[in-house]
């Protein structure tokens, strides 16, 4: 039953549970603490891992490109089984718990277990990808077309929210460990850690509980011949030449998500390796991101129903490029600060509208759509391996992230030309996606 309050509020859930991952991890604690216990007066940022030297931030760029490389393989399977059999919501629980382990693990991160630390931050990655993968399928089917960008921007929100809480009990850890009678300095920062994992698993259980299995698609009288993942993702494809619109907005959004999540993940090692921050600071401009981001997301959303959500798309892309181009001149920690408020409100808010204008094109009631998001989170993660590696190599090539920061410009101008041509070839036409 679609726009049922109760289940849509269990959904947002999941984005409750799973955020504290993205901004603990990826986002504030864990990239100023790498960065920190990974840089020495003796190698500088040069580490060892299994053997070979490698750039601090360099490799675990390489790390997280290579989780999402990992899963624009898996996911097809994974999703293609999922649609089969119904049983999307098992698939979700198993990533969220591998997930939530794995962000556990790293408690057990020191330099001296450099492979270890690495290893979970990977599989913490894989985790997150996957349950968002098979949250995000159940967008069509939980709420309406004409409801999908509110419903969307809610789970946004209540990811914003709920990692803020987790992020500010962390916070506490780290600023103040004397309270606690902490005399490890590396003892707050791996707490986190560890209360990541315990807060992911546990308000998971919400959305578990109240979602749907997922709905079959086969004939339960006839034996189950599985295809392939991607023999799926080869029908989608097929159905995609019906559907021009939706193939060119994967289009743009395969290159503006090159920059966009790459700028997400990158960001807080930014701040620590070129403008040595520290991680009181770091935390403070990361935890003001994502209030700014929760007041973004909604109103992206309205402004998408208001005026078209590719015009509201284009205008965030062009946000995009003069971030990329801010990132490579600035200087001081205010100019940071000022860059992360802009940052905050388009980040919740791109995100949030591309994955509803995505729904919004899939026709009503389609019955496999864990195959089209599967197919919409490999182009996600694909892009993302592209994005990463890029930052990575041109980091480590010419000695400089700001290098890096500015090429990523260049994607969001290919995906920007790309919606600009979606926008005048739908211009005259009804959709709520455009406006006249």
């Amino acid at each position: 039953m679609r726009n049922n309050k109760s289940t849509i509020k269990a959904w947002a859930m999941f984005d409750w549970s799973n955020s504290a991952y993205n901004l603990v991890i990826t986002s504030t604690i864990f990239p100023a603490y790498y960065t920190i216990i990974t840089t020495t007066q003796q190698n500088g940022d040069k580490v060892m891992f299994f053997g070979r030297v490698f750039t601090n931030t360099a490799l675990s760029n390489y790390a997280l490109s290579i989780a999402y490389l990992i899963m624009a393989f898996v996911l097809p399977i994974l999703s293609s089984i999922a649609d089969y059999r119904g049983n999307k919501k098992v698939f979700m629980k198993a990533f969220t718990y591998l997930g939530s382990f794995a962000c556990a693990g790293l408690f057990f991160f020191k330099l001296e277990t450099l492979e270890l630390g690495i290893i979970c931050f990977g599989l913490a990655a894989i985790g997150y990808i996957g349950g968002m993968m098979f949250n995000n399928s159940y967008l069509p089917e939980i709420a309406s077309v004409d409801q999908q960008d509110r419903v969307s921007a809610k789970g946004y929100a209540y990811g914003y929210v709920g990692s803020v809480i987790l992020q500010i009990i962390c916070f506490i850890f780290v600023l103040k460990p004397e309270f606690f009678g902490i005399t490890d300095a590396s003892l707050p920062a791996r707490l986190s850690f560890l209360l990541v994992g315990i807060w992911w698993i546990t308000f998971s259980q919400i959305p578990f509980k109240k979602l749907p299995a997922g709905s079959p698609n086969f004939d339960k009288t006839s034996k189950l011949n599985v295809k392939s993942g991607f023999e799926e993702l080869l029908k989608v494809w097929h159905q995609l030449k019906e559907m021009y619109f939706l193939k060119r907005f994967l289009l743009a959004f395969f290159f503006y998500s090159m920059g966009v999540q790459t700028i997400m993940l990158v960001a807080a090692g930014f701040g620590e390796k070129v403008l040595k921050l520290g991680t009181s600071k770091l935390i403070a401009i990361i935890l003001i991101i994502q209030l700014v981001a929760i007041g973004g997301a909604l109103i992206i959303s309205y402004l998408a129903k208001k005026y078209g959500n590719i015009q509201v798309i284009i205008a965030l892309v062009i946000v995009w490029i003069a971030i990329c181009a801010g990132a490579y001149h600035i200087e001081n920690e205010q100019q940071f600060f000022a860059l992360a408020v802009v940052v905050g409100l388009v980040m919740g808010g791109i995100q949030s509208i591309s994955r509803s204008t995505y729904s919004k094109f899939l026709p009503e009631n389609t019955p496999d759509t864990a195959s089209f998001f599967s197919f919409y989170d490999v182009t996600e993660k694909l892009a993302i391996v592209i994005g990463l590696f890029s930052f990575a190599y041109i980091e480590e090539f010419t000695g400089s992230m700001r290098n890096s920061a500015l090429s990523l410009a260049s994607f969001f101008v290919i995906g920007l030309v790309v919606l600009i041509s979606i926008f005048f070839l739908k211009s005259d036409s009804s959709s709520s996606l455009t406006k006249d």
